[in-house]
């Protein structure tokens, strides 16, 4: 192996050969660029409102600029806003969640098509967790599916360009609908003192919501709608703003006047905290190739639903060889505890996963510090035979948070989530009940 051959940032040992295109595992570490803001991408209604509130640093997601920092690294950094997640309340610009319409006299049969779970489940004024498969049975996007009424459902997305999909698969499929994106943008308030600050805006009404229900309300004369739904773990709401474009400041402040008694902070989307929970992060923990039974979305894929949907031929052939003890794919998401110092900011490349022996099997998607575990705790990709818990692997980390440089930390396959969530998830709730998540 020649010097070059050693320290070239790309790493092919890992086996993705069941995909066109191997996950970005060039370990480049830190990208030290600015951010370019230019009229190419857009600036949501919130943007300058996070500017002023202390955002200084950004990503982009769904073609938006997407505040990822308000507190200083001097000033406690991400770990800080952590601290105000889960111990009061916290404000986040979400705007980059592009809401795309369906509506029309077909939109409940469209939605039905589009998506894995049975839409005609979903009642007007309800919301659910969802996911839209490609037919090889790839994960596309998974959105939060709002149903505002009989004929009309909104599409919560995440990082994929769903409205473009949707509209291209209609040329195709021709149903009486319109597809469109909505001049509609959410934030999220999200923490232990969520519902008293909800009620401060909304009325005692806001505790009779449940989780995943939606209610039409006004705040500072804006037409909203709220739902019990996050992205934390934690308790909390969205809430989404009709005619933002109009409104933005308007909500906005009205917010921050009644969070200030609660000691509401504005904060960016809680990575630390949905890590915690096992909540997917599309782009990181799954993409296009990625087969909901890899990231266990097993309970996305129904063993019955009568109409027809995209994706289904692929899905119901990869459960089936997984029923018969044969599992289709090379690797399989699973948690893990690991050593190292605190990682306390968003990594910046998939890091890798050796088995004891020191060959590099696969990566971690989603590390952070746990402070109520007093240790780091990751996602990543495995093979699947080393996914038991109490498996044994390591972790290449990054020289600054390597217990001795150049050389892997312990790590531990565990039981996910990691600590409980405000809302279970459906695993905690069959694990609980004593069922087969998976399935």
């Amino acid at each position: 192996m020649t010097a070059s051959d050693r320290f070239h940032p790309n790493v092919p040992g890992v086996d993705q050969s069941d995909r066109l295109v191997p996950r970005n595992l060039r370990q480049s570490g830190p990208t030290p660029v600015q951010m370019l803001i230019s009229t190419r991408v857009r600036k949501s209604p919130f943007w300058h409102l996070s500017v002023e509130a202390g955002c200084w640093r950004a990503t982009v997601y769904n073609r938006m600029y997407h505040p990822r920092g308000y507190v200083k690294p001097e000033d406690g950094g991400a770990m800080a806003e952590y601290d105000a997640l889960v111990n009061r309340v916290t404000l986040w610009n979400v705007a980059v969640e592009r809401q795309i319409r369906v509506r029309g006299p077909e939109a409940e049969a469209f939605v039905n098509r589009v998506i894995t779970r049975d839409a005609t489940q979903i009642a007007p004024l309800r919301g659910k967790y969802t996911i839209l498969c490609n037919p090889q049975g790839g994960i596309l996007n998974d959105p939060v599916l709002l149903r505002l009424a009989r004929d009309e459902f909104w599409f919560s997305t995440s990082d994929s360009d769903l409205q473009l999909w949707l509209q291209g698969v209609n040329v195709g499929l021709g149903y009486d609908v319109e597809i469109d994106e909505l001049d509609v943008a959410p934030v999220q308030i999200q923490g232990p003192m969520s519902e008293d600050l909800m009620v401060d805006l909304f009325g005692e009404d806001i505790r009779k919501l449940r989780y995943y229900e939606l209610m039409e309300s006004e705040l500072a004369g804006c037409s909203v709608v709220v739902s019990q739904t996050g992205f934390s773990g934690e308790a909390g709401y969205e809430i989404y703003l009709r005619d933002a474009t109009l409104n933005a400041e308007a909500l906005w402040y009205a917010i921050l006047g009644k969070g200030a008694r609660f000691g509401l902070r504005v904060i960016a989307p809680a990575h630390h905290r949905r890590i915690a929970a096992g909540i997917l992060s599309w782009g990181q923990d799954m993409d296009a190739e990625t087969s909901p039974f890899q990231v266990n979305l097993a309970y996305q894929v129904p063993r019955k639903k009568e109409a027809d949907y995209i994706g289904r031929a692929a899905l119901e052939a990869q459960r089936a060889e997984i029923d018969a003890g044969r599992y289709p794919f090379k690797l399989k998401l699973a948690g893990l505890k690991l050593g190292g110092a605190p990682i306390t900011d968003y990594a910046p490349d998939f890091w890798l996963v050796q088995s004891p022996d020191g060959k590099s099997v696969g990566y971690v998607t989603s590390p952070w510090w746990s402070p109520e575990l007093e240790c780091n705790i990751a996602l990543a990709h495995v093979p699947p035979e080393m996914t038991e818990i109490g498996t044994q692997l390591r972790v290449l980390l990054p020289e600054r948070y390597s217990e001795q440089s150049g050389q892997p930390v312990p790590a531990e396959v565990v039981e996910v989530p990691f600590r409980p969530s405000a809302h279970p998830s459906a695993r905690e709730q069959a694990r609980a009940e004593g069922r087969d998540w998976a399935t």
